[in-house]
């Protein structure tokens, strides 16, 4: 009778690990998988449902089962290389997002209490063996209430009504068609259309107080070609507390080769010259990115970029005598 309970209870576990693949099964293919019959298959479906597994059946000729979400959150089945991501993402989940760091460490917690000794043993050497360097200016905090409602609409394509504090610290309603979620480094942005302004913006998360309920819905517009390199640009310059105009003495070909698209924009003046519109959160930062352009460059603003490169040349002078 035991071993009767026990192949029972295994035969369980396979069925339910197949309908865990997110594809509809029809009774006759999980029999074969499991080497039963189809009754025995609607049986071990009942006690599923039973205990607690939302599984939805079809009739009919294309009629299956297929795993649905339910009220409550049943166990879940991973196998070895699943368990070990799973628990790599919790040891290294959070950036940025308020209250997830703790609720990740309980979730760690629960998964390595029952993890096979072999992979304990693989989640712990990359605890043991990981040092994290923490950030000497921490980035801001978003609350992750705020992170599902704006995903909640960029999917249910409604608009958004939100106030958004800018760099200068004043505050404006906006009113937008959102679209995407980025995420870059330990800040969080916003992609969406302006329609009051014709065209894309990307937006801070930890700076926007959204306004409930969301608005209408909007019909989707279609991405420029160059959306990534948009975003890209959006993304960095939303971040920008210094922004600064160069002209290097280069071609606009060469130095476009030479910048990662999140430093900035290129602008050709001719065959020999172009701008950079650039920026970071400190001068010295861009300061750094302009020596290693191996060009010449003439500063056009701000004028604070200017005295911070006299004073860097002076320094580099004295080290080199």
């Amino acid at each position: 009778m035991l071993a009767g309970m026990l192949e029972t209870s295994a035969r369980l576990l396979r069925l339910l690990s197949l309908l865990q693949t997110a594809r509809d099964w029809t009774g006759p293919e999980l029999a074969e998988r499991l080497n039963v019959s189809t009754r025995t298959v609607r049986n071990d479906i009942d006690r599923l449902r039973n205990l607690g597994y939302p599984v939805h059946g079809t009739r009919g000729a294309v009629g299956g089962y297929r795993l649905g979400a339910g009220a409550a959150l049943p166990p879940l089945l991973l196998d070895d290389e699943e368990a070990v991501a799973v628990a790599v993402g919790l040891r290294t989940a959070a950036g940025g997002v308020a209250g997830i760091e703790e609720t990740s460490l309980r979730a760690l917690a629960k998964l390595e209490q029952v993890l096979p000794a072999r992979l304990r043993r693989r989640v712990a050497a990359l605890g043991a063996y990981t040092v994290r360097v923490p950030h000497d200016e921490p980035g801001p905090t978003v609350d992750a209430d705020t992170l599902s409602l704006l995903s909640s609409a960029c999917r249910d394509r409604e608009r958004l009504r939100f106030d958004y504090a800018g760099h200068d610290g004043t505050t404006g309603r906006r009113d937008v068609e959102p679209y995407r979620l980025v995420t870059w480094g330990r800040r969080w942005y916003l992609v969406a259309f302006d329609p009051q302004r014709g065209d894309w913006r990307t937006f801070r998360v930890d700076r926007i107080t959204p306004r409930t309920p969301t608005g209408p819905r909007f019909t989707p517009r279609e991405l420029p070609e160059d959306v990534a390199d948009r975003i890209r640009r959006g993304v960095s310059s939303a971040a920008w507390r210094h922004r600064a105009r160069i002209l290097v003495h280069a071609p606009a070909e060469v130095v476009t080769a030479r910048i990662n698209p999140a430093v900035g924009t290129v602008e050709p003046v001719d065959s020999a010259r172009c701008l950079l519109h650039t920026g970071a959160d400190r001068l010295e930062t861009i300061a750094v990115w302009l020596g290693m352009l191996d060009a010449d460059v003439t500063v056009q603003h701000p004028p604070e970029l200017r005295d911070l490169l006299r004073t860097l040349g002076e320094r580099y002078l004295r080290g080199a005598g």
